[in-house]
């Protein structure tokens, strides 16, 4: 236990008056220390929100592109682009001001209040108004508001799971009115110290603050948070260098197109303006499109699934995480306490696994129903919690009946450091009748209370060990009864017997097994990082189905260097008895053996794990506002197994993104190509503004919004994490791409050549090129639908987006050919019925053979 020293009480006058401080000395500490609570350097206003998503670098390009379009006069393509980054935005602003709301909610739920004596008199305050030197109640129930030493308490037990992972309270002890020299870190019995934001479980105290906001224990993670910086997105950082990548070749393209126009033409201005709507045509300004709206999407449907998404960029990360690294309590397990097993002393057990249907009679029943005698009747703590529902589950109308025949708790005998038991006196009211004496403790306390012999406390040992191996918390049972008037000072003055042994758990989540065999599946390692014992952990990890026994001790992780933990950190899965620093240090680790680390956990000793993590998942109804605030990904339901559906979409996601971006690659080879054609074989002009506008119209909508709600590929879930490093554009989706462009470019440049050498006119050749193009695209989608389904299975699978866009793409085709005013806008004529069979003949056998090579690719693709 390390242990710091405490300030001089004499210079700090934090040794405490009866009276506590007057309301001027608490106003003037306020004043010069500030309030009591932590900086929100997370929080965000609506205009905040919306200047972050402005300073966006793709937004940024996108406006951009905008304004030259705007200034080169193409103003619909410029309204296009401008739509987009403005549908963005607002996407985007909606589903972060949300999350914000819906945290701002969790953290007034959570808000604390206090009481406190000032002037001589208990007065209830908000917690943020506590300051140092104060004098606060503490009772069952209560929030502790801020770090500070006991100056009195009564049978005082304190939750500190929330800084040290460990889900049993702790039991505390005063140090009388003179301050302690020395201060200890969270966790352990027997100590005076408490701490911010944890919670009383059981008994009183008085308390005299030593440290708020800042300076406590949770404001010192605060200050480690606020030096760790977060990785930018590795999606982000290869989608900006492949747009500077296509930009060059657009600006190429722009130079090949002016050399070749000015010298077959002659005309070096039109060659000029010819190149600059070339190298515009090939700007990728749907590539930002695509990742921002993708991003923000996905935003939205994770919020239908009760994830909170706080940086849309950790979705995308989430597809490529490699190790999910969580706490135990409140993460893997439920944070309460339920019995799981009744031992009598003849050996015989009764283990309770949450089925209804369980029985207590007999000498199981008067095991539980002692259990219920020796707690608390609105019990807080969760072991007594335990017990009454236990009772009220399997035997509601027998489990109290000795109350309901009138029976009054006469006596409480507390738990005291020198025997670690309490009991309760029952009885009636009737003067001379029998009293009954229900205990509870400690194993070794109980049998020393009951005059075990030496034999039967080995066995007892044994037997506590063997449940504590399955990560049980055990506690001894008996009773006693009192015929004599004045009862004994000490619980050691009744004659106890034995009756049995109960063992609680903190109960697995049931979501938990099934999330954790479908991470295993998917190629995800889990790691288990609590501060529990060893042999806890290890039967938790059993239940769970983490793989391995070997555990890695907070106390080895301190011994270890750097270079021995990287080597050890590799082969295993669970890690006990951590300090918060020490998770911390984890984490660090696995990022340095190259592991993509998702970080799952609730309390404040997860916060600067989950910051420092590629991505870190908060739980939203157990977790504190610094864990949230930490976050980039909070559960609202806190179920582990939200997780995997996390990590599912953000894969889908990822699949989604590829096929979007191969799209915009091969359909911008057969638009350059026919833009080419003309400059190359003196044709008549076959595209202007207007139908350059069209094709967005299919591309735009198409790329970002239709390839976006396409569900999972089939083996989502069953290949392994793909690599930190692998480029959005492996060399098998850029030559897949390449191939679908040339040979949709080579069937329309084909059908153009064939009809221009036909003798038709410029207006019935652009009509016909531009159909063919249309259909070739069409064959694209279809195509690049799904990467390890054919077209026809991927027919099968709904995509309603889709069906509107090629709905209204053959719309409109259809008035392009029959309206008139509509092919005079197009510079159409209408095309013969022989001419329209050819080219959906020709765009069909291209769509049949880019199909017979898909197989060759498919698998690829996905890697």
């Amino acid at each position: 236990m390390m242990a710091q020293a405490l300030p001089d009480t004499s210079e700090t006058g934090l040794e405490p008056s009866v009276n506590g401080l007057t309301e001027a000395e608490a106003e003037e500490r306020l004043r010069d220390e500030g309030p009591n609570e932590l900086p929100r350097q997370g929080q965000r206003t609506f205009i905040r929100i919306i200047l972050d998503v402005l300073r966006e670098p793709m937004l940024a390009l996108l406006l951009g592109a905008g304004l030259i379009y705007l200034m080169l006069g193409d103003v619909h393509e410029a309204l296009i682009l401008v739509g987009f980054a403005g549908l963005s935005i607002v996407i985007t602003v909606i589903q972060e001001a949300r999350t914000e709301h819906a945290l701002e909610a969790l953290r007034d739920l959570t808000s604390p209040r206090a009481v406190v004596i000032r002037d001589g008199s208990r007065k209830r305050i908000a917690g943020r108004d506590v300051v140092r030197g104060d004098l606060v109640v503490l009772h069952e129930g209560d929030r502790v508001p801020a770090d500070g030493w006991l100056a009195e308490c009564d049978g005082l037990h304190i939750d500190e799971s929330l800084l040290t992972g460990e889900s049993v309270a702790v039991r505390k002890s005063a140090c009388g009115p003179a301050a302690p020299s020395v201060a200890t870190r969270p966790g352990g019995d027997d100590l005076p110290f408490v701490y911010s934001g944890t919670l009383v479980i059981r008994g009183s105290g008085l308390c005299c603050v030593t440290a708020t906001g800042p300076a406590s224990e949770i404001g010192r993670i605060g200050q480690v948070l606020s030096t760790l910086e977060t990785e930018a997105p590795r999606l982000r950082q290869q989608t900006r260098r492949l747009v500077l990548w296509f930009a060059g070749i657009g600006a190429g393209a722009s130079l090949l197109a002016i050399l070749l126009y000015g010298l077959f033409r002659g005309s070096w201005l039109e060659a000029t303006l010819a190149g600059i709507a070339l190298g515009m045509s090939m700007l990728p300004e749907e590539f930002p499109v695509v990742l921002t709206i993708f991003m923000a999407m996905g935003a939205m449907r994770m919020s239908r699934e009760r994830v909170l998404t706080r940086q849309a960029s950790a979705i995308e990360t989430l597809g490529s995480a490699t190790v999910l690294c969580t706490d135990k309590t409140g993460t893997l397990t439920q944070n309460r306490m339920r019995i799981a097993e009744l031992r009598l002393p003849d050996g015989r057990v009764l283990v309770h696994d949450g089925e209804a249907d369980l029985t207590l009679e007999g000498e199981f029943h008067l095991l539980a129903e002692l259990g219920i005698l020796a707690s608390a009747q609105e019990a807080v703590d969760p072991m007594e919690v335990a017990f009454h529902e236990l009772g009220d589950e399997h035997a509601s109308e027998t489990i109290r009946a000795r109350q309901q025949a009138g029976w009054t708790l006469h006596h409480h005998y507390p738990l005291d450091p020198s025997l670690l038991a309490m009991s309760h006196v029952w009885g009636s009211n009737r003067p001379g009748e029998e009293r009954f004496i229900a205990t509870k403790g400690a194993p070794e306390a109980i049998a020393a209370l009951c005059g075990l012999s030496d034999d039967d406390k080995r066995e007892l040992e044994r037997t506590v060990d063997e449940m504590a191996r399955n990560g049980l918390r055990v506690l001894g049972v008996a009773d006693a009864r009192w015929s004599d008037g004045d009862l004994p000072s000490s619980q050691r003055g009744f004659a106890f017997t034995y009756r049995g042994l109960v063992g609680l758990a903190d109960p697995l989540r049931t979501s938990v097994p099934d999330a954790v065999r479908q991470c295993r599946e998917a190629g995800v390692r889990v790691v288990m990082i609590t501060g529990d014992y060893p042999q806890t952990a290890i039967a938790i990890a059993r239940q769970a189905g983490i793989a391995g026994t070997d555990v890695l001790t907070g106390d080895e992780l301190a011994a270890m260097s750097e270079a021995e933990l990287g080597k050890r950190i590799d082969t295993v899965n669970v890690c006990a008895r951590i300090m918060p620093e020490q998770k911390l240090r984890l984490v660090e680790a696995l990022k340095a053996s190259g592991e993509v680390v998702a970080m799952t956990g609730d309390g404040v000793n997860d916060a600067p794990s989950l910051k420092a993590a590629h991505i870190g998942i908060a739980m939203g109804g157990r977790g504190t506002d610094v864990a949230r605030e930490a976050a980039a990904i909070v559960l609202l339901d806190d179920d582990f197994g939200s997780i995997v559906k996390a990590v599912r979409m953000g894969r889908r996601i990822y699949d989604n993104l590829r096929k979007a971006m191969g799209f915009i690659v091969a359909v911008h080879i057969p638009i350059a190509g026919l833009a080419l054609l003309p400059l190359l074989t003196g044709m008549p002009l076959l595209m202007g503004p207007i139908h350059i506008a069209f094709l967005e119209m299919i591309i735009d909508p198409v790329c970002s919004l239709a390839f976006e709600a396409e569900v999972d590929e089939k083996n989502v879930m069953g290949r392994p994490p793909r690599h930190a490093e692998t480029p959005l554009f492996s060399r098998w989706l850029v030559g897949w791409s390449v191939v679908q462009g040339f040979a949709v470019l080579a069937v329309t440049g084909g059908l153009t050549l064939y009809f221009w050498h036909s003798g038709i006119t410029g207006e019935h050749l652009r009509s016909a090129a531009f159909i063919a193009l249309v259909l070739g695209i069409t064959s694209l989608i279809l195509i690049n639908r799904h990467f390890s389904a054919s077209i026809t299975a991927a027919v099968g699978r709904p995509n309603p987006t889709l069906v509107l866009v090629l709905g209204g793409v053959a719309a409109i085709l259809l008035t392009t050919q029959f309206v008139g005013p509509i092919a005079n806008l197009f510079t159409f004529a209408r095309i013969t019925l022989q001419e329209m069979g050819v080219i959906a003949a020709a765009s069909v056998l291209a769509m049949l053979l880019l199909e017979r090579l898909k197989p060759f690719w498919g698998g690829r693709l996905l890697e």
